[in-house]
């Protein structure tokens, strides 16, 4: 069965994109930005923007029936590269003890306000994923 998660962004209807989609006892969550979506808010500095990724993640996947420990794939985007010994921390801090796959890509996003974008896929604990 497959079901839609949305965290009332207008860019997932804009763009036509659900925040994440469960399907049996996968969970992808879509490439998530440092949006405060209450009040539709951008901070400036990397570290605000990492954590407002984390909380939406994380609200997205409890939503959907998951858990931050179902982790088991993480991509991050960042703009600067300096920003790496600034992010990591605060990552480490949720997923220190999860460790799920991860790769580290410096790019350009969307907007230039964006300075990091996270994306997961979780498998619920237990699963087969087959």
């Amino acid at each position: 069965m497959r079901r839609l998660i949305s965290t009332g962004s207008p860019f997932e209807k804009t763009a036509g994109y659900s925040r994440a989609v469960v399907q049996g006892d996968w969970c992808f969550v879509a490439g998530t930005t440092g949006y405060d979506y209450t009040t539709m808010s951008m901070p400036d500095g990397v570290e605000a923007q990492t954590r407002n990724c984390m909380q939406t993640i994380t609200k997205a996947l409890k939503e959907g029936g998951f858990e931050l420990a179902d982790v088991v794939r993480a991509n991050y985007y960042i703009t600067d590269q300096n920003d790496v010994d600034k992010v990591f921390p605060i990552l480490g801090e949720y997923f220190g003890d999860i460790r799920p796959a991860a790769t580290m890509i410096t790019c350009l996003l969307n907007k230039p306000e964006m300075k990091i974008e996270i994306e997961v896929t979780a498998l619920r604990r237990g699963a087969t994923g087959l």
